[in-house]
């Protein structure tokens, strides 16, 4: 198929590695020109060179930290007037939410909610005025069913999708559409991270945690970067002209509700 958006341009935060370089990569695959961001600036540099190669496409590797008024202005400066934005962004560390403090709770809304809010302030009317946009804001299944010790996670980015509800069907007849993408259990750093901390908690090996954590998703294994980036890149389509204000889920179908 044919996702007809070869030659549009997109920013993709947290591109470095996991799903936000699925996402650039899928993009880049489509003909897309994609700036890419990430605070490492070795492993951008790498990434930034290998869809460069595998697409043929302009990519371009801007060091950031688009949780920061800094970082986000150093992106808009690479590419002022994206027609395609991914927000992405890592999650605050697990834990009580009796041990977080003001400054945790901030700065997790800082990463998770406001970062993304102020980056489709910045490029949502341009988006308005040529007739066509796609924001995509890659979120988390603790959304659709809160995993208590995430709850600044949870938090944050519920704060978000609650926004993103409302501006989603405000800027509906103008061509833009904003939806949320929530990954289950992929492949990533994240959930590395989640896996040796229920490691330690059971006083396991990694391996274990890890076999035990996959047995507990009806496909029996954790999704790919690649199979994120795909359906993002679909969402980004003309072909998905009529999905906006979505949550969508791509989780193996460890959700287990209808709805």
């Amino acid at each position: 198929m044919d996702l007809q958006i070869a030659g549009r341009r997109a920013i993709v935060c947290a591109a470095s590695r996991g799903l936000g370089k699925g996402c650039a990569a899928a993009l880049a695959k489509e003909g897309v020109h994609v700036t890419i961001a990430a605070r490492n600036a070795e492993a951008l540099a790498a990434t930034a060179e290998e869809i460069r190669n595998a697409s043929g496409v302009e990519v371009t590797d801007v060091v950031a930290d688009v949780t920061t008024a800094e970082g986000r202005a150093a992106v808009l400066e690479a590419c002022p007037n994206p027609d395609i934005l991914v927000n992405n962004a890592g999650g605050p560390p697990a834990g009580n939410f009796r041990d977080w403090s003001r400054d945790d709770w901030i700065k997790a809304l800082d990463a998770n909610m406001l970062s993304a809010i102020e980056l489709i302030k910045a490029t949502v009317d341009p988006m308005i005025e040529r007739g066509f946009g796609r924001v995509v804001n890659i979120t988390s299944g603790a959304v659709k069913a809160p995993i208590a010790v995430l709850g600044l996670s949870n938090g944050a980015r519920a704060g978000l999708t609650g926004f993103i509800a409302g501006l989603a069907r405000e800027v509906a007849p103008t061509g833009v559409t904003v939806n949320n993408l929530l990954p289950g259990p992929f492949d990533t750093d994240r959930i590395a991270q989640l896996i040796e901390a229920r490691a330690r908690n059971a006083n396991m090996s990694v391996d274990d945690a890890r076999k035990e954590r996959m047995s507990e998703n009806p496909m029996g294994r954790f999704g790919t970067a690649e199979e994120f980036g795909a359906t993002c890149a679909f969402i980004c389509s003309v072909h998905a002209a009529f999905m906006t204000g979505q949550n969508i889920l791509l989780d193996g179908g460890y959700y287990p509700g209808t709805l």
